[in-house]
């Protein structure tokens, strides 16, 4: 979550249209709250530690008793919970597969750039566009998306990436790790409001 608020903020300090940066921030830190309902705990074991596979099962285990299945309700939900601005919560709505197409053809360029700065991000890093959408399909081929769905999701996101950088001073490969890493460091200290 660090990592996708850091690109939106590197977007937004760049962009030549007028955006709540604020929210935008606040929506790319919070969205993926609920997240731990889908992991799959044992795939990625170092980031486990300190605490350990057993507290993170329960944790797991919580989160879904309170919310449920769905990991986009969960974060809604605890958005909600802990009383985020309407704002910051339609970004945070607007961060999702089946609403991309609607972001890409809508005038909003902060849901625009919340779902881009999602779609530029991997566990392990900051990832060009294609990168990413390899990492989706690896990672999701459980959920058996239709290959029109995922084409569709792939070219609005394509689409964004040029509505977004057509009005920026910098391009798609000027946001990396190297870019983002002081950010993140600052969006440590980011007040929510």
């Amino acid at each position: 979550m660090l990592r996708v608020a850091a690109v939106a903020r590197l977007i937004c300090e760049n962009l030549e249209v007028p955006v709540d940066k604020e929210n935008i921030i606040a929506a790319c830190l919070l969205h993926d709250m609920g997240n731990i309902i889908k992991f799959k705990l044992g795939a990625f074991p170092e980031f486990l530690e300190p605490e350990g596979l057993e507290y993170w099962e329960n944790t797991q285990k919580k989160f879904k008793e309170r919310y449920g299945d769905s990991e986009y309700l969960a974060s809604l939900k605890i958005s909600q919970e802990i009383d985020v601005n309407k704002r910051t919560l339609e970004l945070i709505e607007a961060i999702s597969f089946v609403g991309v197409l609607k972001n890409a053809l809508s005038y909003d360029f902060g849901k625009k750039i919340v779902e881009y700065c999602d779609d530029r991000v991997v566990p392990s890093g900051v990832v060009g566009l294609e990168e990413r959408f390899m990492d989706l399909r690896t990672r999701y081929t459980h959920r058996r998306k239709d290959p029109s769905e995922r084409e569709a999701f792939e070219n609005a996101v394509r689409k964004m990436e040029k509505q977004i950088f057509a009005k920026c001073k910098i391009k798609p490969e000027d946001i990396n790790n190297e870019t983002v890493a002081p950010i993140i460091s600052e969006l440590r200290n980011f007040m929510i409001k």
